[in-house]
């Protein structure tokens, strides 16, 4: 693990592949243009958070057999472990790794915003810097789009539906700032239609173009 030198933030990844993956997706595309559009977004937001904070400073968690994990560490992040035990278990033990080595300043963001820029990470993470935690809320307000915290050695999450609520009852600031390809995250189709609309990273178009000629092969041999 890197510790930190030009960024002073962390910024982790949690991603899963396999099945678990986009299971709402997986009605309306299949099972194996699901899995490429999963991981295009994964890749998306990675290379934003490159951007934003530099490869050094980036962590990905995944399952340590997973194939994800070799893409990904491909674009320069750093792998962590899944310890298992869900999103929350891998959030704090990648937080608690990354204050061992000197990091005081952590954010998690979920690997499925592939609307995500280097500047609007970079503007909600000086936003976040002077607030002990806060959240920045999805596009719904609902969910939760990035988690951050100056102590992440003691370093707490809820994630899952209705988590912006929950983060703000553990103490977190919400801070609604007005940054769509940050807060828009990729669930379900209306969600992807609405990532279409707002512009696609560069590995999403093209997952999304596999995934129309892959409709366009079922058609054909109908």
């Amino acid at each position: 693990m890197h510790a930190p030198e030009a960024s002073t933030w962390g910024v982790i990844v949690p991603v899963k592949g396999g099945r678990r993956a986009k299971s709402r997706l997986r009605v309306h595309l299949g099972e194996k243009p699901v899995a490429r559009l999963a991981m295009a977004l994964a890749l998306d937001t990675v290379e934003a958070a490159i951007g934003a904070v530099g490869a050094p400073h980036v962590y990905v968690v995944s399952a340590p057999r997973d194939p994800w994990s070799v893409a990904l560490s491909a674009t320069g992040a750093s792998p962590l472990p899944d310890p298992g035990g869900g999103l929350d278990a891998a959030s704090a033990s990648a937080a608690s790794r990354l204050a061992t080595t000197g990091y005081r300043q952590v954010a998690v963001l979920l690997g499925d915003h592939p609307c995500l820029t280097p500047a609007d990470l970079g503007v909600a993470l000086r936003a976040a810097a002077g607030h002990r935690y806060a959240v920045v809320p999805d596009a719904a307000g609902t969910g939760t789009a990035l988690l951050t915290t100056t102590a992440p050695n003691r370093f707490r999450s809820a994630f899952g539906a209705g988590s912006a609520a929950r983060h703000q009852a553990l103490g977190a600031t919400r801070l609604d700032l007005d940054l769509p390809g940050l807060r828009l995250d990729v669930d379900n189709p209306h969600d992807l239609a609405a990532a279409i609309r707002l512009g696609l990273g560069p590995h999403t178009r093209a997952a999304l173009g596999y995934a129309a000629d892959r409709a366009g092969d079922n058609r054909d041999h109908q």
